[in-house]
């Protein structure tokens, strides 16, 4: 999640219950309900197209919005559930919670990479191949980091790898997954150089391997 933090506009609705929900979807609207933050609930709608859009990009319920409607502060909110048709798999409403400061949060965080053009390994010819572009982390939703950085200019050879434990986690900040160092990037040999490494390989094992009439020759010169 790089930059500002997302906006999420909605309209304040006017009624409950089940029929207000669907003049909201007659509406092409998708109801919700904004909780939490020692607030009072507050109904809202999201245009349908706007909430599908976002859904499609994935990592909805880890993103956290700025949520904007009219007449009100706007606030930081994370979705925690949304609920689906059944038949058409289409959002019917959604749930959304609002956020102190302090709250702990898990969100995906995102991975700059810097100084490529200074990267001994890429400069000797080698790709870099990104494992991941996106961290997860536990964090304060009032110091929610832009980025994590992988400095490219410390990869020093081809077949170098950077794992999490190479990435400086800011302060206050933790990571989800602790067991184990997961890869985040690493620089390969370009493909060209590997087909023509497997075909020096390959040409060296039919070398030593010696073909039937050779073996033959071989015993009839030992008789």
């Amino acid at each position: 999640m790089a930059g500002e933090i997302p906006d999420l506009h909605a309209q304040e609705r006017t009624g409950t219950g089940k029929g207000a929900a669907r003049t909201a979807r007659r509406n092409g609207m998708v109801p919700g309900i904004v909780f939490g933050g020692d607030a009072d609930p507050l109904p809202i709608n999201v245009p349908f197209n706007v909430l599908l859009k976002r859904l499609k990009k994935g990592r909805f319920k880890s993103t956290l919005f700025n949520l904007k409607v009219d007449g009100h502060d706007d606030v930081r909110v994370i979705c925690r559930d949304v609920q689906r048709d059944v038949v058409k798999d289409l959002p019917t409403h959604l749930d959304l919670m609002r956020l102190r400061r302090t709250t702990k949060i898990n969100l995906f965080i995102h991975v700059d990479f810097i100084n490529e053009e200074d990267c001994p390994a890429l400069r000797k010819g080698g790709t870099l191949t990104v494992v991941r572009n996106e961290v997860e982390l536990i964090v304060t939703a009032g110091d929610i980091p832009e980025s994590l950085t992988v400095d490219l200019s410390k990869v020093e050879n081809i077949g170098d790898t950077v794992t999490i434990s190479d990435v400086e986690i800011p302060s206050g900040a933790k990571l989800t997954i602790t067991d184990r160092d997961f890869v985040i990037c690493n620089v390969s040999a370009p493909s060209a150089l590997k087909s023509a490494d497997d075909e020096d390989e390959a040409e060296e094992e039919t070398a030593e391997v010696p073909t039937i009439g050779e073996e033959d020759e071989a015993e009839g010169s030992e008789g």
